[in-house]
Formats: C-alpha cells, sequence, structure tokens
C-alpha cells in the first residue's frame, strides 16, 4: 500500500468513525434532574383557602420536559405527614419497575422526612404523559405533566406548531380529601362529590368568586397551536370543546394517531390527548370559552358543574377596546350521560401504522383472560354500626370478582427477593368465578370476595384480555390503566362479549395503542399487549373511588433468558415499609 492510499485509507476510517460518533450523540439521549420537595401549600378556590400536598409549592405541579432517549432522575422529598409515592403515568420503564411508583405494587412508600430517587430512561416514546401521586388520593392535588419531545432533528408527523400549551384537568374539593375517602371506606357509603373542575388548577368562571381563577389563553390569528391535554381529575371522565374552533386529534396516550378533525374531545382520567387547534385568520371580534364538563354513566350522584377557560385572540391594533364589550362565545357539549359520542369519539382513534410509526399488534396470542370490573358489595364489618352501603352493606369494587387488598409490603420486592408467602398468591381467575348474563339483570348474591391475588405471565407473552363492565349496582365505565405496557385496543362493543363471533371483528391492523381505556358502560373491550417487561404491574381503574373500593389487580412477568430481559437489582434508596 502506497502513502498516499494509506492516508487515504486513514482519512476515510476517521471520517467514518466521526459520522458513527455524530449519529450516537443525535440519538443518545441525556440526563435530566429534578427535585421534587413534597410540602404543604395554603391555596385559595371557590371563596376558601385551604391546605394542600404539593410538588415545590406549586399546584399544579411541576412540568417534566425531557426528549425520547432521555434519562430523568427525580429526587422525591416528603415533607408532609402523608406516605407519598409518585408514579410517572404511560412511562414505560423498561427494566426499571423500581420507578414505576405505586404504593405497595413497586414500592413502600416515601415515609415523612424520608426521600427516593426515580430513576428511568424514556425509550421508544414521544408525546404528552403526566405523573402524579399514588397514594390514597393524594393524586387529587400532586399531578403535573410529563412533555417527550422527539429525538432532536426528528419533527412530528402533523404541521408544527407555533406554540405548545398543557391544558390539565383537575378536580377540586373544598373540604380535605384524605378525611373524605377515609371516612367513606368505614361507613361503606359513597364518597362527597368534588365541588368544582379545574383547568390548569383554576375553576374558571361559572364558580363561586372564580372569575380570576380562570385560565387566558392568549392567542394570535392564523396561528397552529398544539394544545396537550391531560385528564388528571379523581373520578370524572370529560367531554371537552374550544366554542367556534374545530381540533384534529394527533396523538393519544403519547402515541401518534391518524389526524381527525372534532369539535368535541373525550378523555378519561388517566389520558392523554393531543389535539390541534387552528386560529381563525382575522381577529373574530370576540373571546372563546374552552370547556370541560363530566361524562358520567354509573349510578353514583357525580359533580355536574363545567369548568372553563378562556381563548383570547391577541389584537395590538385596539388595545383600548374593552374586552368586557366583546361576546363570549360558549361550545355545544354532549349531554352527561351521551354514550353514543363516546363510542364513536373512541372508535375514530386508529394507530398511524406506517413504516415510521409501527403498530406492532401481536397477531397470535399465547394467553387468553376475560375479566369481569365493575362494582359490587361487602358486609357491614362493624356489628355496632350501620353500613351506608345498600342493605346496609359496604360498597366494593372487583376484578373477576376479586376485590384487590392491598399488601403491607411491595410486591415487587415480595417478588424479586422470592418472599411471596403471606404476601400475594398467584391464583389470580382468568375467568369470573362463575358465569352469569353480565350486561342484564345481576345475580341475587353481590357480594365480593377479596384477596391479594396476581397472574404471573411468562416473560414475552402475547396477551389478550377482554374487560366486560357488569350491571351489578349499575352499569358504567370504568377507564383500565395498565402500568409498564402500551396495549392496542382491537376490539370493543355493548352487551356480553361473545368469544365465538366477536374476535372476527377485531382491528389489527391499526388499532388505537394506549396506557389506559375507557370499558364502555354496559360492553366490553379487548386489548392485546406483549409481556416484554419485566416486573410486577398494576391494572386498576383510574377512577380513583373504584380503585380505593378494590378495582385493581397486579401482573408479574417473570425475567427472559437474556441479560437484557433481566430486572436489575433495585436501588439502595429504595423506601422501607
Amino acid at each position: 500500500m502506497t502513502p498516499c492510499s494509506l492516508k487515504l485509507l486513514l482519512f476515510v476510517l476517521t471520517t467514518l468513525n466521526l459520522l458513527v460518533v455524530l449519529v450516537l450523540a443525535k440519538n443518545a439521549g441525556i440526563t435530566r434532574r429534578y427535585k421534587f420537595d413534597v410540602k404543604m401549600q395554603n391555596v385559595t378556590r371557590l371563596c376558601q383557602t385551604k391546605s394542600i400536598v404539593t410538588v415545590n409549592g406549586q399546584f399544579p405541579g411541576p412540568t417534566i420536559t425531557a426528549r425520547e432517549g432521555d434519562r430523568v432522575i427525580v429526587n422525591v422529598v416528603n415533607h408532609v405527614q402523608y406516605n407519598v409515592s409518585i408514579h410517572w403515568h404511560g412511562v414505560r420503564q423498561l427494566r426499571s419497575g423500581w420507578a414505576d411508583g405505586p404504593a405497595y405494587i413497586t414500592q413502600c412508600p416515601i415515609q415523612t422526612g424520608q426521600n427516593y430517587v426515580y430513576n428511568f430512561t424514556i425509550t421508544g416514546q414521544r408525546g404528552t404523559l403526566f405523573w402524579h401521586a399514588h397514594i390514597s388520593w393524594l393524586r387529587v392535588t400532586v399531578y403535573g405533566a410529563i412533555i417527550i419531545l422527539p429525538k432532536r432533528g426528528v419533527p412530528y408527523p402533523f404541521p408544527q406548531p407555533y406554540k405548545e400549551v398543557p391544558i390539565i384537568f383537575g378536580e377540586w374539593w373544598k373540604a380535605d380529601t384524605e378525611t373524605i375517602i377515609s371516612q367513606a371506606l368505614q361507613t361503606g357509603g359513597a364518597p362527597n362529590i368534588s365541588d368544582a373542575y379545574t383547568i390548569n388548577g383554576l375553576p374558571g368562571p361559572f364558580y363561586n368568586c372564580s372569575a380570576i381563577d380562570t385560565l387566558k389563553l392568549k392567542v394570535k390569528p392564523g396561528k397552529t397551536y398544539l394544545l396537550r391535554l391531560i385528564n388528571a381529575a379523581l373520578n370524572d371522565e370529560l367531554f371537552f370543546s374550544v366554542a367556534n374552533h374545530n381540533l384534529t386529534v394527533v396523538e393519544a396516550d403519547a402515541v401518534y394517531v391518524k389526524p381527525f378533525k372534532t369539535n368535541i374531545v373525550l378523555i378519561t382520567p388517566g389520558q392523554t390527548t393531543n389535539v390541534l387547534l387552528k386560529t381563525k385568520n382575522h381577529h373574530p371580534n370576540a373571546t372563546f370559552l374552552m370547556a370541560a364538563r363530566p361524562y358520567a354513566t354509573g349510578p353514583a350522584a357525580f359533580d355536574n358543574s363545567t369548568t372553563a377557560g378562556i381563548l383570547e385572540y391577541h389584537n395590538p391594533s385596539n388595545k383600548t377596546k374593552k374586552i368586557n364589550n366583546i361576546p363570549l362565545l360558549r361550545p355545544s357539549l354532549p349531554v352527561f350521560n351521551d354514550t353514543t359520542f363516546a363510542t364513536k369519539f373512541s372508535n375514530k382513534l386508529r394507530s398511524l401504522a406506517n413504516v415510521k410509526f409501527p403498530a406492532k399488534v401481536p397477531q397470535t396470542v399465547d394467553r387468553r383472560f376475560f375479566f369481569t370490573v365493575g362494582l359490587g358489595l361487602n358486609p357491614c364489618s362493624n356489628q355496632n354500626q350501620t353500613c351506608q352501603g345498600p342493605n346496609n352493606t359496604m360498597l366494593g369494587a372487583s376484578v373477576n370478582n376479586v376485590s384487590f387488598v392491598m399488601p403491607s409490603t411491595s410486591l415487587l420486592q415480595a417478588h424479586f427477593f422470592n418472599q411471596s408467602k403471606r404476601v400475594y398468591t398467584t391464583d389470580f381467575p382468568t375467568n369470573p368465578p362463575f358465569k352469569f348474563n353480565y350486561t342484564g339483570t345481576p345475580p341475587n348474591n353481590s357480594m365480593v370476595t377479596s384477596g391479594t391475588k396476581v397472574v404471573v405471565l411468562p416473560f414475552n407473552t402475547k396477551v389478550e384480555l377482554v374487560m366486560q363492565d357488569t350491571s351489578i349496582i349499575g352499569a358504567e365505565s370504568h377507564p383500565l390503566h395498565l402500568h409498564g405496557f402500551n396495549f392496542f385496543v382491537v376490539g370493543q362493543g355493548f352487551g356480553n362479549y361473545n368469544p365465538n363471533t366477536d374476535p372476527a371483528k377485531f382491528n389489527l391492523v391499526d388499532p388505537a395503542e394506549r396506557n389506559t381505556v375507557g370499558v364502555p358502560s354496559g360492553g366490553w373491550v379487548a386489548i392485546r399487549f406483549l409481556a416484554d417487561n419485566p416486573g410486577v404491574w398494576f391494572l386498576h381503574c383510574h377512577l380513583e373511588v373504584h380503585t380505593s373500593w378494590g378495582l385493581k389487580m397486579a401482573w408479574i412477568v417473570l425475567d427472559g433468558k437474556r441479560q437484557n430481559q433481566k430486572l436489575p437489582p433495585p436501588p439502595s434508596d429504595l423506601p422501607k415499609c
């Protein structure tokens, strides 16, 4: 080899090496560090000041912003009287189950004066998610947005918005919510309903003393805004609309969808939806309400009020004109029990299912499960008192008639260290213990059983799960959230699921990919997922009252054979019970 050709070869190799380094640098994430001080804060809403649990004194809490591929480290320090844990809702937590956050499922809670460092990498995800407390009812005020941007230089698969705005729906009680749920669980009755809904922590003009506590979104004409909608409400699904403006849905639960136009969005607790709002080309000489109110199908009382913010056009040429003289237009929202709209809306959600963003739907199934989800009754626990459920009983809820009992230590620790004895059993029923007309006349015996039961899945099991609502106490839509995975919503329908005829209608091409799905009121939903994430993963209703009553269960996914298919040991600062 001549000296010239050797130099050329060295130059080519050096250039290639540099290109590889640049490509790796572009795709490699950075580490983002946050400190969450959980502390009490006085906040005034609805003419009343109360002390609430917050992160860093903020309500809602701080936004976590990261890019796909980034590592996120959050040091959570507990300064309040309550035990605390934080869940990063919708983050896959691949091989980082110790950071998932649900108390007594993946960790013991952080006790007063203690801290825990949540450490996880965001792998293969981009979009809007959120974080919230995951113990008792603390998430009522302990929540905030998670915004995952695409990798640097990677565009959205829709027009680049002029501005991005998080819109977080919440729920507000005048009374102390920890006292409310504690009393309800003692008496067996339904807990008191909320006093208001909020947008970014503000109730809006339809509530007492709240005209100043109204979100104002100032926009410019002829621009596209990305609204990152998050339902952090405790117990209510919500309809949302902006007066005289269409919305284009482009993402659900941090997964891009085939864009579709709508003037109303339905969003359940635990769900996120990204929508594009294109403003009018000229100043419209009006302001517009952005309003949300509940979709409610169950038998219980609910907060039938409306929260609203104001969409206001920036008009520099007419600064003197008073806002009071401009008409305020209201959106038209469906009636509270409009299941027809709810069904049509959820059926429009479809994965992009293209080369860049494929829908990896399991085409075959290894294990099939059929879960009934709904309400039930427990006997009155105290013979000396009258319970407030029907006929002196206590209200409960269950999956396959098992009302889940929270253990006093973490399931993940018990599993990892082979100490399951007296913590959990692995006999969670694959099917309901007895068959009945699930959406027809309920059986005479509505009593639930209770236990800490789990399902064990070998690594990489392809799972199909049908969740069936029941009419016991009353049919109701239940938003079910699965930790540790996204799943594909392959089918849904009304009445009782028919295993002989319904699977023929499943969409295995471009179904919506989600982490939270509404089981239709008086109907069923079928999902599929690949159990490729070792650990213990919670499945529960995201209506907090139903979770409190026991509508929850857990999956244990075993380690795979390879090293990168195994759950690493816990961090040294994992909280103790």
